[in-house]
């Protein structure tokens, strides 16, 4: 018999996680780069981005906190590994235009944009203790691309103890698959998949 055969083919059982009262929402590298489909990282992510200008107008409104992420490079040192693998992350130099918030999402002054190097939000960033100051108890993750920055901010986010929601319409990937898999393997373990509709309702109602 081998070892595959021993394991149930199904999901695990699985219980639900709440939003809390001061929940954040984390923007995940809508930057020019990402969003602008001349970039070689980047793709027509256009309703992606009104579906997060939804979710933006909420926060703003509500008064809740919101953080931006971007990937950018100071020098050649930095993340040299991973750069060598992905060797278009090069063009995200702290003097490119790449690097700026796509200007559709409107970000506002007070709306911090953590810099970032590697796939997390939260790996070597100021965000957690952010989150902390801002007294926040759940987090709300959207951007590109799912099944990297996404999700691996989902898992951090998690090991963070954080309560995590995810809202597919407000996801992007160039890889259609990679993208479904990604959320079923979030919703299976580390976090929420929530459709904006329902996730809006919630908000509302805090």
């Amino acid at each position: 018999m081998s070892i595959h055969s021993k394991h149930k083919d199904h999901d695990l059982a699985v219980g639900t996680i709440g939003l809390g009262i001061r929940p954040a929402l984390i923007v995940i590298d809508m930057s020019l780069g990402f969003t602008h489909p001349s970039s070689p990282l980047g793709g027509n992510f256009s309703s992606q981005i009104e579906q997060t200008k939804t979710l933006l107008d909420l926060f703003r409104l509500k008064d809740l906190p919101v953080y931006f992420t971007s990937v950018f490079y100071h020098d050649e040192t930095v993340a040299s590994v991973f750069r060598t693998r992905l060797p278009d992350l090069n063009i995200l130099k702290t003097s490119s235009h790449w690097i700026e918030i796509d200007p559709r999402l409107s970000r506002q002054s007070d709306e911090p944009v953590i810099e970032k190097q590697w796939p997390s939000a939260f790996f070597k960033t100021e965000l957690y203790q952010k989150l902390c100051d801002d007294s926040v108890d759940s987090i709300i993750v959207v951007g590109l691309t799912t099944s990297g920055c996404v999700r691996a901010t989902v898992v951090d986010g998690l090991q963070y103890n954080f309560p995590v929601f995810v809202v597919p319409e407000a996801c992007g990937d160039r890889n259609l698959k990679a993208q479904s898999a990604a959320l079923h393997d979030i919703n299976a373990k580390y976090g929420m998949v929530m459709l904006k509709d329902d996730l809006v309702n919630k908000l509302k109602n805090l």
